[in-house]
């Protein structure tokens, strides 16, 4: 629990590296990445709390991300990555590189989808429309750097924290015949 408070509050403080500028926050997004290492270290269930959480939080603090439609959406956009990635890297069988970009990339894609639903839906509850090009644009096109850097760094920090003796990176496989195997 200690763990997922200060990735809360590292969720808050990272968005002012980028000046409080909308354009470059969507660009890095930098409430992502604390989610992602939620969801990672202290499990599926952790990630997902702090994915509802934070957005609506920092909302209320600061009014950024605006409340309806942004951070409403990207609550349940966060919560997605949390739960999705959390959950498929707690259950691979081995911990390691493949498992964590395919939670990843898995929790990347079903987080984007769920935040151009809730998109949809809001601005249809107010009359406005949300289009292919406006989900394309919002989720992939203008998220491209944050997506690199999140396929980048979060790999090298798990590798680090492994080296550190902190996270165990992978974990045996138990043979058939009960021996640990590691691979």
């Amino acid at each position: 629990m200690t763990l997922s408070s200060l990735f809360l509050a590292l969720g808050i403080v990272l968005p002012f590296l980028t000046g409080q500028i909308p354009q470059i926050g969507n660009m890095l997004l930098p409430m992502h990445l604390p989610v992602f290492f939620c969801a990672l270290l202290c499990g599926w269930q952790y990630g997902a709390i702090i994915g509802v959480i934070l957005p609506l939080l920092r909302s209320s603090l600061f009014g950024m991300p605006v409340l309806f439609p942004t951070a409403s959406a990207m609550a349940f956009e966060l919560m997605t990555y949390g739960l999705v990635c959390g959950l498929l890297y707690g259950l691979s069988r081995k911990q390691g590189l493949f498992a964590l970009y395919r939670s990843l990339i898995l929790a990347m894609i079903a987080g984007r989808g769920v935040w151009g639903f809730v998109q949809y839906l809001q601005l249809s509850l107010t009359g406005s429309a949300f289009t292919l090009e406006a989900f394309l644009a919002g989720a992939f096109l203008q998220a491209i750097p944050g997506i690199l850097l999140q396929l980048i760094l979060i790999p090298a920090v798990m590798f680090a924290l492994d080296k550190a003796g902190w996270v165990r990176f992978e974990r045996p496989l138990v043979s058939k015949e009960g021996r640990e195997e590691w691979i």
